[in-house]
């Protein structure tokens, strides 16, 4: 059959560090990266012109969590389809997300692994499922978990074609299983494991690097990961006692609701957090979260309303009044933390003593609290004092607690 190919000028449409990449058909394709480094956008560039290249391709596009892929790798797919002015040939939805190349039928689906069933339950009506791109696999904390997505990418291809997965990432800590599984072995027929940064980016503008360039000289451990593409090397946790698990509403019903709201906007996440107290069994279980950039207070407040929590009691950082009382002013049941000397420490020793729960969907705490750490001085010693990185949602959650913390001289 006789495809609608696109001729293409790889230098012109991904630019360097990712011909590699782009020409390897082995089993895993597997990429880390920093942010600004090409990783997302190539790869949607790469399944959108090779799904027009073999009429038989089919592709999966996972994420821990469903409802992250609407504004990720669903918006990147849509962004190349625009970009190659092939928007006649495609067809997008939303309910459920799905793209369908017209010409062929062939398509593109999206599932969540909180929906494990309709990952592996997928029959394709046009050719083969060979192809699967797991994005920001980083939140996947079990091996296991990933080892069932694999079997689904399974069967004889047609001649030409070939199975692969793609896996994208940022690599917030060494000991996490991608590394061993993908980066510690000699398996290069099978594997590609490669690292990318902003510095392959050659379509960063002026203000673009001095992000870097200031993320460099005042938190050059941070640098190192989110700028450098390294593995971050996490010694000295703060939370310990913490465990991923599902629960439901109906199982905590006895417990205290508990929200808390951290402000960003540039370079910063605004973070919401939404918890439910065990306060007999000293046990806090994590429910859902928001955790996004760019957000005005109207959007937040939007935002909040739309999650469901609109009636709930919400402490916000203290620091921004004017944001506070117009979030007031929108309807939000919301105040100020208080703050004290050593309120931070404090309020992460009481925390401390509790038994934390985190439902998988919360993507953002999980990679927060594991990579939470103290904070060391220039001799490598460890200070009485967390490091000022990965602590929005760990911030929103004090400010959660902060009722309910013994020791009013110091609360926040």
């Amino acid at each position: 059959m006789k495809t609608n190919a696109i001729k293409l000028s790889l230098p012109q449409l991904v630019g360097r560090g990712y011909a590699t990449f782009w020409n390897f058909k082995g089993r895993y394709r597997v990429c880390k990266g920093s942010r600004a480094s090409k990783k997302s956008k190539t790869t949607a560039l790469w399944y959108i012109t090779n799904m027009m290249k073999y009429p038989d391709a089919n592709l999966l596009v996972i994420r821990k969590t469903y409802r992250t892929l609407k504004d990720s790798c669903f918006t990147e797919l849509k962004w190349v389809i625009s970009r190659l002015k092939v928007d006649a040939w495609w067809e997008v939805k939303e309910s459920p997300l799905e793209l369908t190349y017209k010409p062929t039928g062939q398509k593109i689906y999206f599932r969540g692994l909180d929906d494990p069933l309709k990952v592996t339950s997928i029959t394709v009506e046009k050719g083969v499922l060979c192809w699967a791109w797991l994005e920001e696999a980083y939140e996947i904390m079990n091996e296991d978990d990933f080892n069932v997505l694999d079997e689904s990418i399974r069967g004889e291809v047609p001649e030409g074609l070939f199975k692969q997965w793609t896996i994208t990432f940022n690599p917030w800590n060494e000991h996490h299983w991608l590394k061993k599984r993908f980066f510690d072995v000699d398996d290069e027929n099978n594997i590609l494991a490669m690292t990318t940064n902003y510095l392959c980016n050659e379509w960063l503008d002026d203000a673009d690097k001095r992000v870097f360039e200031t993320m460099k000289k005042n938190n050059p451990r941070r640098y190192a990961v989110a700028g450098l593409g390294n593995w971050g090397i996490v010694d000295g946790l703060v939370y310990e006692n913490w465990r991923e698990e599902a629960f439901t509403l109906e199982q905590i019903k006895h417990c205290k609701t508990t929200s808390g709201l951290d402000f960003g906007y540039t370079n910063d996440p605004t973070a919401f957090f939404v918890g439910f107290l065990d306060i007999e069994n000293k046990r806090l279980y994590v429910w859902d979260e928001m955790y996004e950039k760019g957000m005005s207070n109207k959007a937040i407040n939007n935002k909040i309303v739309a999650m469901g929590y609109s009636k709930e009691r919400i402490t916000a950082d203290s620091a921004e009044p004017k944001s506070i009382d117009e979030l007031k002013g929108l309807g939000l049941r919301i105040k100020g933390a208080k703050k004290g000397k050593d309120s931070i420490v404090n309020g992460i020793q009481w925390i401390q003593d509790l038994e934390i729960v985190i439902h998988p969907r919360c993507t953002n705490f999980l990679t927060e609290i594991s990579n939470y750490t103290w904070d060391e001085d220039r001799f490598g010693n460890k200070l009485n004092k967390p490091i000022d990185d990965f602590n929005h949602l760990m911030d929103a959650m004090r400010y959660a607690l902060e009722d309910n913390i013994i020791g009013n001289k110091w609360l926040y």
